[in-house]
Order: C-alpha cells, then sequence, then structure tokens
C-alpha cells in the first residue's frame, strides 16, 4: 500500500492562482494537482532522458558502421580489381 506525506513547498502568488484556477474547473484539490503534475513531470524527463541515451548510442553506432562499411568497400575494391585483372589475362 502506498502510503501519502505531507510536504510543505513555497510558490509564487502568480503560480498559485494559475493552478487554483485549473483545479477549480477540474474539481481536484491542490494535492492531486500536484501529484499529477510531479508524475507528467518525471515521465517527461524520463522520456528526455532515454531521447538522449538512444541519441548517443546512434552516434556511436554511426561511427562503426561508417568503418565497417569503408572496409568492406576497399575489401570490394580489391576483389574488383583482382577479377578485372584475371579477364586482362584471358584476352
Amino acid at each position: 500500500m502506498s502510503y501519502l506525506k505531507k510536504i510543505l513547498i513555497t510558490l509564487p502568488d502568480q503560480l498559485l492562482e494559475e493552478v487554483d484556477s485549473i483545479i477549480a474547473s477540474q474539481k481536484i484539490n491542490r494535492s492531486e494537482f500536484v501529484r499529477e503534475a510531479m508524475r507528467l513531470y518525471i515521465r517527461e524527463k524520463k522520456r528526455l532522458e532515454l531521447r538522449e541515451k538512444l541519441k548517443r548510442g546512434y552516434q556511436e553506432m554511426a561511427g562503426l558502421n561508417l568503418t565497417l562499411a569503408e572496409m568492406h568497400v576497399n575489401a570490394d575494391s580489391q576483389t574488383l580489381l583482382c577479377y578485372e585483372e584475371k579477364l586482362a589475362e584471358c584476352e
């Protein structure tokens, strides 16, 4: 079971007025609003963190993929050159 803890926060008047306006229209209390805002904030932070990890991973793989592609291009070029030399010998 999840236990609730009381906390004390300090907010600027204007922000509190905006919150109170929203909670009045949604018929929720301040605690529910703050809990939902915190959940959304945490979810968004995790999403952005994952995006950055994926971005770094793709960038790291890009370098590796480029190296592998260059190796294969060189190998293909050498194979083609060898093939052309053998064809030239047949003429």
